[in-house]
């Protein structure tokens, strides 16, 4: 259980805050992208990346050029959101439409992962995060690859989701209106495999198999 924060407890609509772990760790490792707020000389900054969670902790990658990387890598204070839309809830007034949601905000600083070894792991839980199996069959990063990139590794200590389910929430004196309520349920979906045009090769299983909703 994550210990609510001045930063992480939610206020607006205080119900549908979770600090429970699990609930947590399932949203992160359901998402592909997350967003990474900072302050670049005063300007705030949204970058979105991907990114893996491995045990307490989300990795990030990024080139060694980066401003991002750079001033993450220095200490600067980060705010990492990830978010999964699961559906457009639809009520009889305009002003009760709503969205059905599962999302993580992440405060803290980064550490930078510099051995070769370790940030090589750390890039192979960010490649299997994004495809799994991918990893195994594909050429490794070389040490020029691995001297442009840095890694970073951010503490799941000060984190919080924010969860939306259920139908619209009318007011009692539109219930009556002739217009249809409830929800479009909406979810990632791949679509069918694009080869690059070069030498065929057979899809692999891991590829045709793919999909977003992680096993428990």
């Amino acid at each position: 259980m994550a210990t609510p924060t001045t930063r992480t407890s939610v206020r607006r609509r205080p119900e549908r805050g979770a600090y429970d772990r699990t609930q947590i760790d399932g949203i992160l490792d359901e998402g592909l992208i997350c967003h990474a707020g900072f302050l670049d000389g005063g300007c705030p900054v949204v970058i979105p990346m991907g990114f893996a969670r491995r045990g307490d902790h989300l990795l990030m990658h990024g080139s060694t050029a980066s401003r991002m990387m750079r001033l993450l890598a220095a200490g600067a204070e980060v705010c990492v959101t990830v978010t999964l839309l699961d559906g457009l809830v639809l009520a009889r007034s305009a002003f009760h439409h709503s969205m059905n949601y599962r999302s993580v905000v992440v405060f803290g600083r980064c550490t930078e992962i510099v051995d070769p070894e370790s940030k090589t792991e750390a890039l192979r839980a960010i490649s299997e995060h994004l495809v799994p199996g991918r990893w195994a069959e594909v050429r490794p990063p070389s040490a020029q690859e691995l001297k442009a990139t840095r890694v970073l590794a951010l503490p799941i200590n000060e984190a919080s989701a924010k969860i939306r389910q259920g139908g619209p929430i009318d007011d009692q004196e539109d219930m009556a209106l002739v217009v249809w309520a409830g929800v479009l349920p909406l979810a990632l979906v791949p679509g069918d495999p694009v080869p690059d045009g070069e030498i065929p090769r057979a899809v692999p299983h891991y590829i045709t198999g793919y999909t977003r909703r992680p096993s428990s």
